[in-house]
């Protein structure tokens, strides 16, 4: 059995603006390094064996801290990236369907094996994350590990473990540097902890991109 404790990097002024950010290189700002530092204080109590993280800056800026709370070096891994979106990286919602609508109505549909131009499909990427997470908990049986790396990667992640597909818009909550913890046994996920953000209490509450308000590219009610 092998304890992760995955941890979604702090908020980005992309995160703000509601852009895809895909595997841009972006920095944290302001408030993600805020979160990234109660994080670290979050992480005073646990007891870790490793550290690793997507090799883009926002989740190492993440990491960094909390590393440098555990005394452990953050081991970069690459197949803990975002999913790669291709030519849509840095638009917004209604960027896309302003200038790449067909492209938008691929991704309204839905479908595992979408990609968007450029990118990287829904079963590819859930692939990567998989392969990824499987390969870390082959090196630390028995351990904990502290897995700082992004939004979609945890969706991959809950769907896994819930037996869901891939298909659909994400169901799970996955806040900027939210708190999760899973075990793994056997290839078997249990969720014990999940979206947990009570370091943040009395930060501004964060954006919110859902994929469920967009029908035919016009946003509806929740």
């Amino acid at each position: 059995m092998t304890e992760l404790v995955l941890i979604r990097h702090g908020e980005t002024d992309m995160n703000r603006e509601l852009r895809f950010q895909g595997h841009l290189d972006v920095s944290l700002n302001a408030t993600g390094l805020e979160q990234a530092r109660r994080l670290a204080g979050r992480m005073a109590g646990e007891k870790a064996d490793a550290v690793y993280v997507s090799d883009l800056l926002r989740a190492r800026q993440t990491a960094r801290p909390i590393a440098g709370e555990l005394a452990l070096q953050a081991v970069p891994e690459k197949g803990l990236r975002e999913q790669h979106f291709g030519k849509v990286e840095g638009m917004r919602a209604d960027d896309i369907q302003r200038d790449l609508p067909d492209a938008w109505a691929g991704w309204l549909r839905f479908d595992e094996n979408f990609a968007m131009p450029g990118g990287e499909s829904t079963r590819q990427f859930h692939a990567r994350v998989m392969e990824a997470v499987q390969r870390l908990v082959a090196a630390h049986p028995q351990q904990t590990v502290v897995v700082v790396t992004h939004g979609g990667v945890l969706d991959m992640i809950w769907r896994t473990a819930r037996s869901l597909g891939l298909g659909g818009p994400r169901q799970s909550e996955i806040p900027n540097a939210g708190f999760n913890r899973i075990k793994m046994r056997d290839g078997a996920i249990d969720i014990l902890a999940w979206a947990d953000t009570r370091h943040l209490a009395d930060m501004p509450p964060q954006p919110v991109y859902d994929q469920k308000k967009y029908v035919s590219g016009k946003p509806r009610a929740a």
